[in-house]
């Protein structure tokens, strides 16, 4: 993986000759910044979707995304677990940059992710773009610490994790929190019933594109499955040969559709750039209702390929060309630096961030390498376990060395025949760690009470 020569800018109006397998493809650009829409699914694998690969799950609003646009086949996460895993995405930094690499956020927890960290939205949102979240925030529960003080204008949904709750606990249980359902930072319903879950938070996006269609908007959709429990709406429990796995997938399949049409009905869709991608990999403990990472190795909480390579496509019809598959590295962190290059923002000057704009991979430019020279893997509880660089991963405990690109699966252990290979990955990766380590910004600490997820309600 090396970097690029020259980043590529195409003026407003151009035309960008895109190749896109054998072919090239004339698109024209239009003037103004994109609308975007990130839709981040939560522990859904690398091999759940029908365009990765899957025999059963049927997926065609999501398909069409990728045929419309491009697939990114190396595609990764910065952590096996949820809360590091989002604010790598929305921070653009490795969880362990911005301290939010120790595991998860429990209802019980007092921290979360600084407001001094610049994310997707405060960025967007200082270009003049409309910002809501709808879905699991997870990223820290107490007073300012929501959506609504990490740059979004709106937020409807829940603040953790589905599993975070109470109703589907056996009567003996000890467990004493409860899952709020959020409108901005007020609770309007607790222990909300799941199976409309992935339907309101389509509802909730809709209604927030139709109100700021004549303006640029960043619409965040995280949503809270297919992490278990699961739970289906009526129109779709039963119907896929998958099982309940399956109706969940497809829902959220469903409420793509809902959202693509959206903008195709307010002519929106050509300049709106649409991001499909999931969180980590499956949970593989729970079996039928965990889902699949294909031919990739492990899943959720692992450094295994399938814990942290997932599915992603992008569709933006003015700039990517139709049927664009990339195989070269990239990850969420590079999503904010991408962002700022296309919608005119500016990255913070007084902080690193780890991610690299992709928009050449995007766009299909000629010759166009990934800027990710090397990628660190941390545990789901923040230690440094492993590094990737071109096509060899080094795992650090026990040292294991894996040719990825050959060896997808991750069967084929290599380290006692490349030792020079083996120490050097060894080293670069401690080093790395260390300038991370040295450099790390802290997280924010919040002992009041907005809401009590222990008090029952009254």
């Amino acid at each position: 993986m090396s970097r690029f020569p020259v980043s590529f800018v195409a003026p407003a109006g151009a035309t960008l000759l895109a190749l896109a397998g054998c072919h090239t493809t004339s698109i024209s650009i239009p003037k103004g910044p994109p609308n975007v829409v990130i839709i981040f699914t939560d522990d859904q694998g690398f091999g759940d979707l029908s365009c990765y690969g899957h025999p059963t799950i049927h997926t065609p609003h999501i398909d069409r995304l990728a045929a419309d646009g491009a697939k990114l086949t190396q595609f990764y996460v910065a952590s096996p677990v949820c809360s590091p895993s989002r604010a790598a995405l929305l921070t653009g930094c490795y969880p362990k940059r911005v301290g939010m690499h120790k595991h998860v956020i429990f209802p019980q927890y007092d921290y979360g992710l600084h407001t001094d960290e610049v994310t997707i939205a405060d960025m967007l949102r200082e270009q003049g773009y409309a910002t809501g979240c709808f879905g699991k925030w997870h990223l820290g529960h107490r007073p300012g610490l929501l959506p609504l003080d990490q740059g979004f204008d709106e937020y409807v949904g829940v603040p953790y994790s589905n599993d975070m709750a109470q109703i589907h606990r056996k009567k003996n249980s000890k467990y004493k929190f409860r899952l709020p359902f959020m409108n901005g930072n007020k609770v309007v319903e607790w222990e909300p019933d799941q199976r409309e879950l992935t339907k309101r938070y389509t509802e909730a996006t809709v209604d927030f594109i139709e109100r700021n269609k004549d303006q640029p908007f960043f619409a965040y959709v995280p949503h809270s499955m297919p992490h278990i429990p699961l739970y289906a709406s009526k129109d779709f429990k039963g119907t896929s040969p998958r099982g309940l796995y399956g109706d969940v997938i497809e829902e959220i399949d469903w409420s793509v559709g809902q959202i693509t049409k959206t903008l195709d009905r307010l002519g929106l869709s050509d300049n709106t750039l649409v991001m499909f991608m999931s969180d980590n990999g499956p949970w593989l403990s729970f079996k039928l209702n965990g889902g699949s990472a294909g031919l990739l190795r492990g899943g959720k909480g692992s450094n295994w390929e399938g814990g942290q390579r997932v599915p992603f496509v992008a569709k933006w019809p003015a700039r990517i060309p139709k049927g664009r598959v990339c195989r070269e590295v990239a990850t969420t962190m590079d999503l904010l630096p991408t962002l700022a290059a296309v919608c005119g923002g500016e990255l913070a000057a007084d902080r690193k961030i780890d991610g690299h704009d992709i928009r050449e991979l995007l766009f299909a430019t000629d010759g166009a390498k990934s800027k990710m020279e090397q990628f660190l893997y941390y545990t789901s509880r923040g230690k440094l376990h492993g590094i990737r660089r071109g096509p060899w991963k080094l795992k650090l405990e026990p040292l294991e060395l894996f040719h990825v690109e050959r060896d997808v699966s991750e069967q084929w252990n290599v380290a006692k025949k490349q030792p020079e290979m083996v120490n050097e990955l060894r080293e670069l990766a401690v080093k790395l760690d260390a300038e991370i380590t040295e450099h790390a910004r802290p997280t924010r600490t919040v002992t009041a009470m907005q809401f009590d997820p222990a008090r029952p309600a009254k």
